[in-house]
């Protein structure tokens, strides 16, 4: 299972930790993901998501159904 919101399609980043001194190391900056069980009113029944943290304030304030139907996401399950 990838580290990719299922939502938005967030994945990982690459950076760097610079210390004090300037030294730079390679770092992978990943997405803050959850598993989540969400209701879809539409469908009548929960699905589980691998959400980011965006996505999940994003469906609290609009929706579960209003937040796909608008990204354009089909619900299957």
């Amino acid at each position: 299972m990838s580290r990719q919101c299922e939502m938005t399609g967030k994945t990982g980043m690459v950076g760097n930790r610079v210390s004090h001194a300037k030294n730079r190391t390679k770092v992978r900056l990943l997405p803050n993901l959850h598993k989540k069980r969400i209701y879809s009113a539409k469908h009548q029944k929960f699905v589980t998501v691998r959400l980011s943290t965006q996505a999940l304030r994003s469906i609290n304030k609009m929706g579960f159904d209003t937040y796909c139907s608008k990204m354009g996401l089909v619900v299957v399950g």
